[in-house]
């Protein structure tokens, strides 16, 4: 069974965008951002939530188009709509179900690249195998959580730490169901 792995940049204070989705203080170059495009070639497939997917058309993602056209890419949804023609593939009930089901199918590991209504329905239904956390030096005060919604208190078991010139740093988990 693949692995679903979170990966992800995270402020201090625990949130993945600001406000609006504002995302302009985190990193958009440099080793930190090289080291998250050359991890995207490990991943089969990727699984987000609207907002996630939606977010893509403030830089050019047209509706219907796979933002990562090397992995199978999915998008949890009881209300978006695509074009009859898409390169994505949305479900919207059964959560838990599908994402169990794709972890059997998929050829490597799975992406899950947001947002954080999804991210903490995933750890809560025990689905969540690995965090990677790109955490930046900045501090939002509000915006979208790492986690929201969270019951679930899994251990978490550091296996990688990497430091970055300008205080971001890396760390990978392994989350214990």
């Amino acid at each position: 069974m693949q692995p679903v792995i979170y990966d992800v940049a995270v402020s201090i204070d625990g949130f993945i965008c600001g406000p609006e989705g504002d995302i302009s203080q985190f990193a958009h170059t440099g080793p930190v951002v090289d080291d998250y495009m050359s991890r995207l070639t490990e991943y089969s497939a990727a699984i987000m939530g609207r907002h996630s997917y939606e977010f893509g058309y403030r830089f050019g993602l047209q509706p219907g188009q796979n933002p990562y056209p090397h992995m199978k890419t999915v998008v949890f949804s009881n209300t978006m709509e695509t074009p009859a023609q898409s390169d994505i593939h949305i479900l919207r009930n059964g959560l838990e179900h599908h994402v169990r089901d794709l972890q059997r199918t998929a050829s490597g590991p799975i992406y899950l690249c947001g947002g954080g209504k999804l991210a903490g329905a995933l750890l809560n239904a025990g689905r969540i195998q690995r965090l990677r956390l790109k955490r930046a030096p900045i501090l939002l005060g509000s915006g979208v959580g790492l986690f929201e919604g969270v019951k679930a208190t899994p251990r978490l078991t550091l296996l990688e730490e990497k430091p970055y010139a300008g205080g971001c740093l890396f760390q990978e988990f392994r989350i214990e169901s």
